[in-house]
């Protein structure tokens, strides 16, 4: 099943001219995203969990989690892709269960991450469940954590697997790969030449300027908990003005 929304969203993948998503995690945020000119939102599973005071990695119900995503999808007219960590269950047919009730609620996609424990699933496996979330109606942003469980020095090492995943994760149905943690500029332009898919790299600081991504052919950047722990210095400074000494 496909919607305006979601073909939309589809589109503003192109590498050289990286769709921005400034995450969101809750409906207020969105909107402030909304009305500074964004294309789509995009929630981060980690502000999502801590604004409800919860630490990342599932802790927040998934009834909460829809919740969110339905206050969201009632607040702005644009594409709404949900962090689904990795899909809040053990098999393909709970996860694309899963995947059916965000849809419902109001998501056009998601990032559905290959995290297994400390490691990561194999690759057939991780296909597998990628299918049945695309099969469930929604654009799968397939996120590898390799360059997260590897230390910097060792990415290269890694560059062939990823290469690997991006393909099979594309053969399954899969709209973009997401490659967080990884950052060597040289890297970037080798993952972004080999991928069959519109890569996207998350940003932790929000001054990084993007034209330099841009070049190597990202088509997609996001910021991961960046805007929500900016935000919450934010308040926390003018909080300790009112409040004085």
């Amino acid at each position: 099943m496909t919607t305006p929304h979601l073909e939309h969203f589809r589109a503003l993948h192109r590498p050289g001219a990286p769709l921005l998503l400034v995450n969101a995690w809750d409906a207020g945020s969105a909107r402030a995203v909304a009305e500074a000119g964004a294309s789509a939102i995009a929630t981060s599973s980690w502000a999502v969990a801590a604004a409800q005071g919860l630490p990342d990695g599932e802790a927040l119900a998934f009834d909460g989690l829809v919740r969110v995503a339905e206050a969201i999808a009632r607040s702005v007219d644009l594409p709404l892709s949900v962090d689904f960590e990795a899909g809040y269950g053990d098999t393909p047919a709970e996860v694309a269960a899963n995947a059916r009730r965000l849809r419902d609620a109001g998501a056009i996609g998601c990032n559905l991450e290959d995290r297994a424990g400390d490691g990561v699933r194999p690759i057939k496996e991780q296909a597998g469940r990628i299918a049945a979330v695309v099969e469930a109606g929604l654009f799968v942003n397939a996120r590898t954590d390799l360059f997260l469980q590897g230390a910097a020095d060792a990415h290269a090492g890694l560059l062939g697997q990823a290469i690997e995943r991006a393909h099979a994760y594309r053969d399954a149905g899969a709209g973009s790969f997401f490659a967080p943690g990884l950052a060597d500029h040289a890297l970037v332009r080798q993952l972004c030449a080999a991928s069959p898919l519109p890569v996207n790299l998350m940003l932790l600081d929000l001054a990084i300027p993007v034209a330099p991504l841009a070049a190597l052919g990202v088509a997609r950047i996001s910021y991961g908990p960046a805007p929500y722990l900016a935000a919450m210095r934010a308040l926390a400074g003018q909080a300790r003005t009112i409040l004085g000494p």
